[in-house]
């Protein structure tokens, strides 16, 4: 999974990605400190990993990753050339969804590029750049079909989706709220790869003290919610300074900290839980000696699917699945005792894999 962090210049964007990443992107306090994408490999905190390697005395623990990409900060006319905004938009094209952080917070000492705080302002801003440089694509595309759809009826059909997209987007809707009227057109609308049809997370960013009730009392950060919900957008709400000091901190000094905040999660676990619920993914895991490993997948993912993560091969010739699940496994003991209470199941090739399943793939090539 990739994640683009994107935001106008100092609202906290960098900073966020330093302490999710610790790979000291420069943060400073000027725009377009960020001019080549940094990239940061994150591991996916999971519990059940370290328990399962501690079962299985396994040689090796993988997580599941997310990589994340900080994007340089964005302008008005960036669609146009303005400021780093062509370079901005050909990253977002690469990533599955966009952690877009706006700022919450005033602090007279970080200078806002528009002067003032505004969070819907600041995201109406970055959306209408989305929005251009969709516009451009679709036009080059119908150009491009035009010419054929006289004598191609295939070639009509996407005409007339397109001239339909770029009518929504000429009024100022995000093609992500498009509808879309069946499996052939969405064939289409997907080929596109739209940057206003990417899944959206906000990153509300707010002072320190603002951080243990979640914002509830920030009116900036009820207005992001506000928007999110009427977009199908998931928001969670961080302290960008915090998390820059959390990052310095060894483990139990970490737990330590966010106690004392009264803060139950870190904002990397609430943009993971948040990314997943957004992207509908899941974790299956597979656990023996020599490695305890996690494998993201999409909710809805069957068996065989499930097991070409793993390898081609163990999809291609999959027989079947023996399955138990993460809990049941914990309450056994063993593999060998959830056998012996029954718990270990066969499955075929329909079945639905499911968060937190623990799988021995049969296959044979």
């Amino acid at each position: 999974m990739k994640l683009g962090i994107v935001g106008l210049p100092n609202v906290g964007k960098s900073t966020l990605f330093n302490s999710l990443t610790k790979a000291g992107a420069e943060a400073a306090n000027y725009p377009f400190c960020t001019i080549d994408p940094n990239v940061g490999i994150v591991t996916v905190p999971d519990e059940r990993l370290i328990k399962l390697s501690e079962m299985y005395t396994s040689k090796k623990t993988t997580p599941a990753t997310i990589e994340f990409v900080d994007i340089a900060g964005l302008v008005k006319g960036a669609s146009k050339g303005e400021g780093l905004g062509n370079q901005f938009l050909s990253y977002i094209r690469e990533v599955d969804a966009i952690v877009h952080v706006v700022r919450c917070f005033e602090d007279s000492n970080i200078i806002h590029v528009d002067g003032s705080i505004d969070p819907l302002r600041d995201i109406d801003t970055i959306n209408v750049e989305l929005i251009f440089s969709d516009l451009d694509v679709l036009e080059r595309r119908i150009s491009k079909v035009a010419k054929g759809a006289r004598m191609d009826k295939e070639l009509g059909k996407e005409l007339d989706l397109l001239n339909r997209i770029k009518a929504h987007l000429e009024a100022g809707k995000l093609a992500s709220t498009m509808e879309i009227e069946d499996d052939d057109e969405k064939a289409l609308f997907d080929s596109y790869d739209l940057l206003t049809s990417k899944p959206v997370i906000y990153a509300a960013n707010v002072k320190e003290d603002e951080l243990a009730d979640d914002g509830a009392e920030n009116k900036g950060v009820q207005a992001v919610r506000a928007y999110a919900a009427e977009h199908d957008s998931e928001v969670y709400v961080i302290c960008a300074k915090i998390e820059e000091e959390i990052s310095e901190l060894s483990d139990d000094e970490k737990a330590d900290y966010l106690d004392a905040l009264g803060i139950k999660e870190s904002g990397l676990e609430k943009l993971i839980a948040a990314s997943y619920k957004l992207l509908g993914l899941i974790s299956f895991l597979t656990s023996g000696a020599d490695e305890t490993r996690a494998w993201t997948i999409k909710q809805g993912t069957k068996a065989p699917q499930a097991a070409g993560k793993i390898h081609t091969d163990f999809e291609r010739g999959f027989i079947k699945a023996e399955v138990v699940t993460y809990k049941d496994l914990m309450e056994q003991g063993s593999y060998a005792a959830a056998r012996d209470k029954g718990l270990v199941r066969m499955e075929g090739k329909e079945y639905v894999v499911q968060d937190g399943d623990i799988i021995l793939f049969r296959f044979n090539v």
